[in-house]
């Protein structure tokens, strides 16, 4: 299903799932789209293996964190975050590497301070292979960092081959 971007989410310099300047990380992108829901997208690599051709469940689970957490921002305040204070994973098929991944995630639930979102990890042919629901505090950007880090480590970063859509696969 073909999905219209509404608006690009930050980037930082050094995160491990978002940091352009980090060479081990995921090198993230960060869309905003209809139905209030966030999806990122990855091409995980060597760097990011558990077991031979397929991506380590700890850096999936860390991919669904960043996202589900992001999800809060989306039409309120973009320096609004969700900090985790606990996530439930469910592991159902291998994520590969090499392969192009999308990760969708919404706010279920919002509860003032805190809320529950969840997201799936998708993988191209539709399948999910790793889902995720959890409960967030919500917290100003500047509670979360240092003052230095709002001005000099996170930015949009506007890139020429940025989609103006999204696919994603219908869910399996």
């Amino acid at each position: 299903m073909i999905h219209n971007i509404s608006k690009k989410q930050h980037n930082s310099k050094m995160c491990f799932v978002c940091g352009i300047h980090n060479e081990a990380g995921l090198n993230a992108r960060f869309y905003e789209i209809e139905g209030n829901e966030v999806v990122a997208m990855i091409k995980p690599c060597t760097e990011h293996q558990g077991y031979p051709g397929r991506m380590h469940g700890g850096i999936a689970s860390t991919i669904l964190d960043e996202t589900i957490g992001r999800a809060i921002s989306i039409g309120v305040n973009e320096n609004i975050w969700g900090v985790t204070l606990e996530l439930n994973i469910k592991y159902k098929k291998p994520v590969p590497l090499d392969a192009d991944i999308k990760i969708v995630a919404r706010v279920v639930q919002d509860n003032g301070r805190s809320y529950i979102g969840s997201g799936e990890i998708i993988l191209p042919n539709g399948d999910i292979a790793v889902s995720a629901e959890g409960k967030y505090l919500k917290l100003a950007l500047d509670k979360i960092t240092t003052g230095d880090f709002a001005d000099t480590d996170w930015f949009l970063l506007n890139e020429e081959n940025d989609p103006k859509q999204i696919e994603i696969p219908e869910k399996g």
